[in-house]
């Protein structure tokens, strides 16, 4: 009976707002103001919303290919590029995410969905021999996954010719790569693929702590599946978090 009278109550309440559509408006303005606030008054705290942080470089020609087909095989659909600052998640995959790590995504991977593990943080956790097993058939390594195999990138050939007009496009909106860069695109993801030569070191002039490795690339076999593995062994390493101050952006 109490249960009754206090829904009869709530009801009557809430029927002012369903009876009166001014009412209702000003609520739905008050709610509007009230969430705005929140979310906003803490930024005035900031000196940046994408704060400036040493490391973080736009990717280069090898991992923006991975990137490419990161995309095109729609692996964003289960796995998450975001750590969350909770203490369940960074005990398991480490700092929580910088929006500066995210500042050259066009479109981010951040996500919204984990079907597979958060990938901000993947890089250098396994070997390059790991991932390429993985892609093949995910339960040679995971006996639990239910990933799917990707077993055609490393038979497919890596398209290189079109990456300095995709980079030529991103400097238009803000990724700061130079003409040189551009220029030299193809020949740095055969570079960072080749693992050796004057290419290599001037490849990791132009892109700070860029991982080389022998891919093959020099004998012609760069594939698709090497430049998604370039792209996922640079995720999370680009900023040293032992020297991060987290401090510094506040005013």
């Amino acid at each position: 009976m109490a249960s009754t009278n206090q829904s009869s109550s709530l009801w009557q309440k809430h029927a002012i707002f369903e009876k009166n559509s001014i009412i209702l408006v000003l609520g739905i303005v008050v709610a509007v103001v009230w969430g705005g606030l929140v979310e906003i008054v803490p930024l005035f705290y900031l000196k940046s919303t994408i704060e400036k942080v040493e490391g973080v470089r736009p990717y280069s020609p090898l991992e923006l290919a991975g990137y490419n087909i990161y995309i095109r095989e729609g692996c964003y659909n289960c796995h998450s590029q975001m750590v969350r600052p909770l203490r369940d998640e960074v005990e398991r995959y480490g700092h929580y995410s910088l929006a500066a790590e995210s500042m050259y995504d066009h479109p981010f991977q951040w996500g919204s969905k984990r079907t597979g593990p958060d990938l901000a943080r993947v890089g250098g956790k396994y070997s390059d021999d790991w991932h390429r097993d993985h892609m093949r058939n995910p339960r040679a390594v995971v006996p639990t996954s239910i990933m799917p195999a990707y077993p055609w990138l490393e038979k497919t050939a890596l398209d290189t010719k079109h990456l300095g007009d995709q980079m030529k496009v991103l400097s238009v909106v803000g990724v700061p790569y130079t003409q040189d860069m551009i220029d030299s695109a193809e020949k740095d993801a055969i570079a960072q693929g080749s693992g050796d030569g004057k290419d290599a070191k001037a490849l990791q002039g132009r892109y700070k702590n860029a991982i080389v490795r022998d891919l093959g690339a020099d004998k012609g076999k760069l594939t698709e599946l090497d430049a998604v593995i370039a792209y996922l062994q640079r995720m999370g390493t680009q900023v040293d978090f032992k020297l991060y101050d987290d401090k510094a952006n506040i005013r």
